[in-house]
């Protein structure tokens, strides 16, 4: 293998590393560990918090002391490098358990997180995390006659995440309503800065 084939291989490795230790350290609440993946102006946009990283974290550990608990699963990745530039979109699942009136569900939305990250002083971190969200289910934990959702507030909120935003919103959450979904404008755009970013842009995502 040539030398630079498996210097973009590593480089690779690194970048992967980094989505994994997201997701690792934020479900086990390991908020010190946590705050290393992210740049100094790092940004996290999701169904319910849109802001600064040191900001997410702070209402992160907020929510899981009340119980609150957000888990994910990872998939594969592919990731685009350029320099000291990366974007990587990974596929993931966002899990969530509570009750929706009255009943105890399990909510899971499939998707991906389109992730902008940056080599500083030789540290790769996460610059801007945007999920993509595709396809979501509420499921009932036990065998129940009905689960009867509010008809007017699911279709506030686009197919891809509807059933979470159902849930999230309930917990009294301001969840946001232009996510980016599996096709669309949105999405489109989303990529377009990717594209730029890869090309030496700043980060212009939803500023």
């Amino acid at each position: 293998m040539k030398q630079e084939s498996m210097q973009h291989l590593l480089e690779r490795m690194e970048v992967r590393e980094l989505v994994e230790k997201w997701v690792m350290y934020r479900d086990a609440a390991d908020w010190e560990k946590f705050r290393t993946v992210w740049t100094d102006d790092g940004r996290m946009m999701a169904t319910w918090f849109w802001g600064p990283a040191e900001e997410f974290i702070k209402v992160s550990i907020e929510g899981f002391n009340r119980g609150i608990y957000i888990l994910h699963f990872l998939g594969g990745s592919v990731i685009e490098i350029e320099g000291d530039r990366a974007v990587a979109q990974t596929k993931m699942t966002i899990s969530q358990r509570g009750d929706v009136h009255g009943v105890p569900c399990d909510i899971v939305c499939t998707g991906r997180f389109y992730d902008l990250i940056e080599r500083r002083d030789g540290e790769w971190g996460v610059v801007l995390r945007q999920p993509i969200y595709e396809r979501d289910r509420m499921t009932p934990l036990y065998p129940t006659p009905s689960l009867e959702l509010d008809p007017e507030i699911l279709s506030r909120y686009p197919d891809g995440y509807q059933h979470l935003a159902y849930f999230q919103q309930g917990l009294g959450y301001d969840v946001k309503r232009d996510m980016p979904g599996l096709t669309g404008d949105k999405v489109e755009a989303l990529y377009s800065q990717g594209v730029a970013w890869l090309q030496g842009e700043p980060d212009k995502w939803n500023r």
